[in-house]
């Protein structure tokens, strides 16, 4: 049975980018959870939530945050489970402050790194750790694959008839 993902917010103002992970989990059919939880303003609050993840049924932990996105880190100190960050894009530096600060962690504190704002693909990393384990998911993606791939092909063909000439 896959586990749950905790989709931990350093602010509401990130709720547009968890919104992308929210969509592709409801897709999939995966349990998820979403919580507002500081680094800098709650961090006991994110170290007991970090610490208590696994036993309280959670196999990932998504974390989105922006500017001195230190989040995921945090996260990651307190947990064994994968913690996938996502840097928000902010006004000042466009998400190059979150970006950084959430991929350049010290050896031993991995904490796997989408784009800006892919909120998106940090689900669709986490089902593919959970579809390891999970034969049903893993069939779920592939079908997801080729709806992906077809959507292509069938661009590409509409494309084609308009502007190439034969």
């Amino acid at each position: 049975m896959t586990q749950k993902t905790a989709v931990i917010l350093g602010s509401d103002s990130d709720l547009p980018v968890a919104e992308k992970a929210v969509e592709v989990f409801r897709k999939l059919g995966l349990d998820f959870t979403v919580h507002v939880i500081s680094a800098h303003r709650t961090p006991e609050q994110a170290r007991a939530f970090a610490q208590n993840a696994a036993s309280n049924g959670y196999g990932a932990i998504i974390a989105i945050a922006g500017k001195a996105a230190h989040l995921a880190g945090v996260l990651a100190s307190h947990t064994r489970l994968p913690v996938i960050g996502v840097p928000v894009k902010s006004p000042d530096l466009g998400g190059m402050d979150a970006l950084l600060s959430t991929v350049q962690m010290p050896s031993g504190v991995p904490v796997a790194c989408v784009a800006i704002d892919g909120g998106a693909n940090a689900a669709w990393l986490a089902a593919r750790i959970f579809a390891l384990n999970d034969e049903g998911l893993a069939r779920r993606l592939e079908a997801e694959a080729q709806s992906m791939a077809e959507s292509v092909e069938r661009k590409n063909h509409d494309i084609a008839e308009k502007y190439n000439q034969q």
